[in-house]
């Protein structure tokens, strides 16, 4: 039995807080410390939470599972507080795919079996990412999803490196470096693979390559993916790790992507597979 648990809503998903007030209702009728903590890069009004506010740094050391209402984007952002405690996250999907999240509004009464137990834990694997300029660290962070390095309305010049070896250079918009977890998301729009969640893999995916010969590459999880930024000039390029807040690269910077020591846990209570995920959400039914 579950002690602890925090509710993170996203309030531009859950309006009025609703559902998370539903379930709050539920769990501390069971004797569960429930603590609501709010996106930090959402602003709230004052007073129009109904439920008491904690911050998340505070409350997730202890916490037994983090519910995620919301998309995709709620879970990515939760998972970056989770990670370094190792806590589970629960996603209920509020949003319009949902991949990672496990369980849709109308499933809501399966969060008391959670509490109770009965389910199991899909370990995902994240990545660290960290930008050299001059020989000097300026800028570091992990992610769920992806890594993606891009232009803006113009192509950049990329030369990508694994474990040290040239892979390729091309002329494009941008490339994208994602776990499993991410082939779903930006890597497959610009044409990657789609990979499980259980292979553990770095997939490399250019985006709108000048050139013919650049194709997606699925590497083993402990390769050491550099990708260094050609000549800029007056162009703009920038780094982005699953969405967060951009990093501005500059001409000659070494984006250094590997696997990373954290994993998010996400818990598992339906008995979908991935498979059918997959063709429920890209629109196919089974």
């Amino acid at each position: 039995m579950m002690k602890k648990v925090i509710l993170c809503p996203n309030p531009s998903r859950d309006i009025g807080f609703e559902l998370t007030s539903h379930v709050y209702g539920m769990l501390t009728g069971l004797g569960v410390h429930c603590a609501v903590c709010l996106m930090s890069d959402m602003p709230l009004a004052a007073g129009s939470c109904p439920l008491p506010v904690s911050d998340i740094q505070s409350e997730i050391s202890g916490a037994d599972m983090l519910v995620s209402f919301g998309g995709d984007g709620t879970i990515l952002h939760t998972a970056r507080a989770a990670a370094c405690c190792g806590t589970p996250i629960l996603g209920v999907n509020l949003g319009k795919k949902g991949f990672m999240a496990d369980l849709e509004k109308e499933d809501i009464r399966f969060i008391e079996k959670v509490v109770l137990g009965d389910f199991h834990i899909d370990r995902r694997m994240m990545l660290n990412v960290a930008v050299e300029r001059a020989g000097r660290n300026i800028y570091s962070d992990y992610a769920l999803n992806d890594v993606v390095v891009s232009g803006v309305a113009h192509m950049i010049d990329i030369t990508v490196f694994g474990d040290g070896q040239r892979m390729t250079s091309f002329a494009g918009d941008g490339i994208v470096i994602a776990t499993p977890t991410g082939s779903t998301a930006y890597s497959m729009s610009a044409g990657g693979p789609i990979v499980e969640p259980a292979a553990e893999n770095i997939i490399i995916t250019p985006v709108c390559a000048h050139v013919l010969i650049a194709k997606s590459f699925v590497l083993a999880p402990d390769r050491a993916v550099t990708v260094e930024m050609g000549r800029l000039g007056r162009k703009s390029a920038y780094l982005t790790a699953d969405g967060n807040a951009a990093v501005t690269l500059q001409t000659g910077d070494i984006v250094a992507v590997s696997r990373s020591q954290y994993v998010t846990n996400l818990i598992k209570v339906s008995d979908r597979s991935f498979y059918k995920i997959v063709s429920e959400k890209l629109g196919e039914k089974l």
